[in-house]
C-alpha cells in the first residue's frame, strides 16, 4: 500500500496495526464469517494494544491519535476482518466520541477508562424501525420521574449491540420540539429495564453483531445525561459526521483486500497457458481498482486531516464516505469477476469481501443522504 504523506508516528501505527491484522485478523476472518462467532479475543488483544481508546485522550486512559492515524488503523483491520473493524470503529467513534465531544467531567471519568481499556465494549443506539435516513422522528421517549428518566422504545441495527457494556441512546424528552426536543444518554446494560432483543441474520459482516435493543421503562440516572436535555439531535449529528471518515476507511480496507486477493488468483490462474494477469481484459479491472483506491485514500485523508486542523470537514467526510463505500462496491464485483466461477464460491475470500462492502453504502448515512449532504454544503444551504 502507499504512503501518502504519512509522518514518521503514522507510519509506525500502520505497520504496528498491519502486523497485527495479519497475523491475528486474517487466519481466522472466514471461520468467524461462517459461525458468526463475537471475536472476543481479537477484542481483547486490540484493547491491550490501545486500538479501543484512539478517540480517548489520554488523561481518560486513551491512546488519543489523529484521525489520519485513526483512518488507518481501521483500514488495515478492514483489510484482514471487516466484521471485527467495523466493531472498533462503532466502539470508537459511535461510543467513546459522544463521551469525548459531550460527556461532563464525571462521565468522561466513569466510562472512558473501562471503553478504552477494552474492559467495556460500547455501541450506539440510534436508529428505529420508522427512523432511519429520518434519524430525527426518534419515537423512544424519555421521561423525567424524581432522579430518573424512564426509557419506552426500541432500537435496531445496534453494532455490538449484544455484548456492549456502555451504549450511548438519543430518546425524544420533549416531543413537541421536533428535533430539538431529542436528548442523549448514557446507558449501562445492567439498568432495570434494558433489554437485549433479537440479533439480526445479514448478508455480510456476519462476526458484527447487530442487535435490537429493547427499553422497557428502562431507569436512566438523571445525571447520566449526555450534554443537555434537546440536544441529542446535535450530539449524534457530530457523531455521525466524524464517523464517516471511520465508515470510508473500512471500505477502504475491503477494496484493498480484494484488489490484492485479484492480483495473486490471476498470476496464478492459467488459462490458454497464459496467467490471466496477462491479458488486456484483466489489467484494465487492475487499473481501475488501483486508481479508484488511491483516489479514496486521497479522500479519507483530506477529510481527516481537515478534521485534525479544526476546519469544516462535513462535506469532505461525505465526500470520503461517499466515493469509497461506492468504490468498495465496484472494485468487489470486479474482484469477483478476475476469478470467475472461484469467485462465486466461499473457498475464495472476494465474495466475502463483496458481501461486507455493501454495508458501507448503508450505515451512517446511505450514500443517497451523503449526496444531499455534499450538495447543500456546496449550494450553501442549510
Amino acid at each position: 500500500m502507499s504512503q501518502i504523506l504519512l509522518n514518521e508516528e503514522q507510519q509506525m501505527i500502520q505497520e504496528t496495526a498491519r502486523r497485527f491484522a495479519e497475523t491475528e485478523l486474517m487466519p481466522n476472518a472466514a471461520h468467524l464469517d461462517e459461525t458468526g462467532e463475537y471475536p472476543v479475543e481479537n477484542f481483547k488483544k486490540m484493547g491491550d494494544l490501545g486500538f479501543l481508546g484512539l478517540v480517548v485522550p489520554s488523561e481518560y486512559g486513551g491512546t488519543f491519535i489523529d484521525t489520519v492515524s485513526y483512518a488507518i488503523v481501521i483500514e488495515e483491520l478492514a483489510r484482514a476482518c471487516a466484521s471485527t473493524a467495523l466493531g472498533v470503529a462503532a466502539h470508537n467513534s459511535l461510543a467513546c466520541g459522544p463521551l469525548v465531544i459531550m460527556g461532563n467531567e464525571a462521565q468522561k471519568r466513569r466510562y472512558l477508562p473501562e471503553l478504552a481499556s477494552g474492559e467495556a465494549i460500547g455501541a450506539f443506539c440510534l436508529t428505529e424501525s420508522h427512523a432511519g435516513s429520518d434519524a430525527s422522528n426518534t419515537k423512544t421517549t424519555a421521561v423525567l420521574k424524581g432522579d430518573k428518566y424512564i426509557l419506552n422504545g426500541t432500537k435496531i441495527f445496534v453494532t455490538n449491540g449484544g455484548w456492549a457494556r456502555y451504549l450511548i441512546a438519543t430518546a425524544m424528552t420533549d416531543p413537541g420540539k421536533g428535533s430539538k426536543g431529542i436528548s442523549a444518554f448514557v446507558i449501562e446494560n445492567d439498568f432495570p429495564g434494558f433489554v437485549i432483543g433479537s440479533k439480526e441474520k445479514k448478508l455480510g459482516l456476519r462476526a458484527s453483531g447487530t442487535f435490537e435493543i429493547v427499553f422497557d421503562n428502562c431507569e436512566v440516572p438523571k445525571a447520566n445525561l449526555l450534554g443537555t436535555e434537546g440536544g441529542g439531535f446535535r450530539t449524534f449529528m457530530k457523531t455521525l459526521e466524524a464517523g464517516r471518515i471511520s465508515i470510508g476507511a473500512f471500505s477502504l480496507g475491503i477494496a484493498q483486500a480484494a484488489m490484492e486477493a485479484s492480483i495473486k488468483f490471476g498470476k496464478e490462474r492459467k488459462q490458454f497457458d497464459t496467467a490471466i494477469v496477462e491479458f488486456q481484459a484483466t489489467q484494465l479491472k487492475i487499473a481501475d481498482m488501483a486508481t479508484e483506491i488511491h483516489a479514496s485514500r486521497l479522500l479519507i485523508h483530506d477529510a481527516a486531516h481537515r478534521k485534525d486542523a479544526g476546519e469544516e470537514f462535513g462535506r469532505y467526510a461525505a465526500m470520503a464516505k461517499l466515493f469509497a463505500s461506492e468504490m468498495a462496491m465496484r472494485v468487489c464485483n470486479q474482484a469477483i469477476q478476475i476469478h470467475g466461477g472461484y469467485g462465486f464460491i466461499r473457498e475464495y475470500p472476494v465474495e466475502r469481501f463483496y458481501r461486507d462492502a455493501k454495508l458501507g453504502e448503508i450505515g451512517e448515512g446511505t450514500s443517497e443522504i451523503q449526496r444531499i449532504i455534499i450538495a447543500r454544503s456546496v449550494l450553501g444551504m442549510q
